[in-house]
């Protein structure tokens, strides 16, 4: 590094010079004393102003331009190391007046960097580029190989899984069919969440897509019973039961504390007389009994749909 330009030296390692010099800008307090040292006489300016372009650059501008105060045609002063560059002018007999710049820059050749300063500030470079961190090659593990990749271990259903088993079977011999419709829902959107203001300001709480959907499911059992119907036998012979209530199933999926996770469905009793008021509290209700875990096997009989 010469003395004339601190900054030629620094190579590849340019770019952290230029990030640390910004952090000086912003917070001089958050370098170490060194580089705070360095950067207080630090001109980034100075390389591009000292580059061999610029250089003969300025060297052909300033003897193809004629000096304020010189003759046409004459030969220009050599300028001299430690004084002020002269600005070049227009060829003209009269002088122009050149106004002095806000900041006048400092010549290089005028500050130069001590030695030891500059032995500091390379070994700095150099400790920060090893430690920056270089990615290592993934280590591949190799597949491994199981020896018996059908191997399974049975435990029993018990409580009330069996019973969700159970219910599952038995359906399997139901006779199932599947009616779609496609029907707006811009008002509901709607109304959900001038409901949901309103609990916000009053007593909390907030109705979700599921409480609409399930009430508007009971009020459609409610015009038309026989969907409520469930399938039987009366003697051996195949028979159609009608419920006297309406038992709503809601499936409530839970966390165990092992990490797994289950699938409950108990039912909500007597929807048919209920409004979305004593609904919305019912089905608040059953969840919460089952995050409790303080459901019953009367929560999970009586399902009707």
């Amino acid at each position: 590094m010469s003395a004339k330009d601190p900054n030629q030296d620094f190579g590849a390692n340019e770019w952290l010079v230029d990030e640390m010099y910004e952090r000086y800008l912003s917070d001089p307090t958050s370098l170490e004393p060194s580089w705070i040292e360095f950067f207080k006489t630090y001109n980034p300016n100075t390389s591009a102003s000292n580059s061999p372009a610029t250089s003969t650059s300025s060297s052909t501008s300033s003897t193809s331009a004629p000096i304020a105060g010189a003759p046409r045609g004459g030969v220009p002063p050599t300028p001299k190391a430690a004084s002020a560059p002269v600005a070049p002018v227009a060829a003209s007999a009269t002088p122009v007046a050149t106004p002095a710049p806000d900041t006048p820059a400092t010549p290089v050749a005028s500050t130069p960097a001590p030695a030891a300063q500059t032995s500091a500030t390379q070994k700095l470079v150099r400790d920060r580029s090893l430690q920056s961190p270089t990615p290592a090659d993934p280590i591949v593990k190799p597949v491994p190989v199981l020896s018996t990749p059908d191997a399974a271990k049975l435990e029993p259903i018990r409580g009330v899984g069996a019973r969700v088993v159970a219910s599952m079977e038995g359906s399997l011999t139901v006779p199932t069919a599947t009616s779609v419709r496609a029907v707006p829902a811009k008002l509901m959107i709607d109304n959900r969440i001038v409901i949901n203001n309103h609990l916000k300001r009053a007593r909390g709480g907030k109705v979700s897509f599921t409480h609409l959907i399930a009430f508007a499911m009971i009020k459609a059992l409610r015009q038309m019973p026989e969907m409520n119907a469930f399938f039987g036998e009366i003697d051996g012979k195949p028979a159609i039961g009608h419920p006297d209530h309406i038992n709503l199933g809601i499936a409530i999926d839970l966390a165990k504390a092992d990490g797994s996770r289950q699938l409950l469905v108990p039912s909500i009793k007597g929807c048919e007389n209920l409004d979305f008021a004593q609904f919305w509290n019912a089905y608040e209700a059953v969840v919460g009994k089952a995050r409790a875990g303080t459901l019953t096997v009367e929560d999970f009989a009586g399902t009707t749909v």
